[in-house]
């Protein structure tokens, strides 16, 4: 069974989505490695490539799906931050953005009968709890420490986030 043109549609838009929140992560990653935050850094090229990988994953099931991809055009990304939390702020509204996306996506193909579509959402509802659970923890811990202490963050960073 194909996606439907619904659908199909909505899901090149994620796609587009998802490689622009790739870019955001990945503007924000320099931004942090050009200011000596390497660990932060580190965690947001993480971020990136992560969100690539969503894209990836739902190029793949358009394709398997016997669907067609079209990318759309992607924004550029907010140029620069002026503070960790900002920089947070900014992941934390990007993560809910896209839960409420992928929510639609799945009300779409619950109302379309589509249950592959459905099932395959399902790994992405699981993820976008992580994504924001993470963005907001990180989020909260920075606002909390204030900009002069922000290299504390950069301390406890790989045990906030289960990196090495």
């Amino acid at each position: 069974m194909a996606l439907s043109k619904a659908l199909n549609e909505a899901i090149n838009a994620q796609i587009g989505r998802e490689l622009a929140a790739s870019l955001q992560y990945t503007n924000l990653a320099a931004h942090f490695d050009s200011h000596a935050f390497p660990k932060l850094a580190a965690f947001l090229y993480k971020q990136a490539e992560e969100e690539h990988e969503h894209a990836l994953r739902f190029i793949k099931y358009v394709v398997e799906a016997g669907g067609t991809v079209a990318i759309p055009a992607v924004p550029a990304p907010q140029p620069s931050v002026n503070s960790i939390e900002e920089a947070f702020r900014l992941a934390l509204d990007w993560e809910e953005e896209v839960t409420r996306q992928i929510y639609h996506l799945v009300d779409l193909a619950v109302a379309e009968k589509d249950y592959q579509t459905r099932h395959f959402l399902d790994w992405f509802v699981e993820e976008q709890l992580e994504e924001v659970n993470t963005m907001d923890t990180l989020l909260r811990i920075a606002s909390r420490l204030g900009e002069q202490n922000s290299t504390l963050l950069e301390l406890y960073l790989p045990e906030l986030t289960d990196e090495d």
